[in-house]
């Protein structure tokens, strides 16, 4: 009997202090995952104002996609958002106190940013692209991206590389353009397009 309530005592003891030690740290990662908080570091700023003007905050089905959404794995992948979320965290504040503000390369971390982007993230939200009746040339070039024949594999942001941190003067809402939203294309190593 008495071992029975040590080890229930040292249940206790663990709920006791791994609850608010669990719940404070999920509470953490969601405080600093909104756009906000990442504005919040002078080099982000830009990127930040960017993505405010992007269609992935202004559309007409009033959708919005956050940093977190493309940046980190999906939130229901506990593990890897935690360690990921933490690697970023951590990358960001030592390039900031070492580097500083006003050495940030912000094509380099860009160059970076869509060399880690795969389409499995895209395609989180983007999940209907081979459905586009009265768009068949990009209906077609989304099949070749899904379903690549061998040696010609490509990225989502292969062609829409100028969708969210692109400096815009103002907001391009898609019902408001005056032509349709058209992917740049495939860009060579020199950015000119093929």
């Amino acid at each position: 009997m008495r071992k029975l309530v040590k080890s229930a005592g040292l249940v206790l003891l663990g709920v006791v202090l791994a609850g608010p030690l669990f719940f404070g740290s999920m509470k953490l990662m969601v405080a600093t995952s909104t756009p906000e908080f990442c504005a919040s570091c002078h080099e982000i700023q830009p990127a930040v104002q960017a993505w405010r003007m992007s269609s992935h905050v202004n559309n007409p089905k009033g959708l919005r996609a956050t940093c977190m959404d493309c940046h980190l794995p999906p939130p229901e992948d506990t593990f890897n958002f935690f360690v990921m979320k933490a690697y970023h965290g951590t990358k960001d504040v030592i390039g900031h106190l070492r580097d500083g503000a006003e050495n940030y390369d912000v094509q380099k971390a860009r160059a970076n940013m869509y060399a880690e982007v795969n389409n499995e993230t895209c395609l989180r939200c983007h999940e209907n692209v081979l459905f586009m009746p009265d768009k068949r040339g990009a209906m077609l070039a989304h099949r070749s991206v899904l379903y690549p024949r061998p040696g010609m594999e490509k990225k989502c942001v292969d062609c829409h590389y100028d969708l969210v941190h692109t400096a815009r003067p103002a907001h391009q809402y898609s019902q408001t353009r005056a032509v349709p939203y058209q992917a740049k294309g495939l860009r060579t190593l020199y950015g000119s397009q093929l």
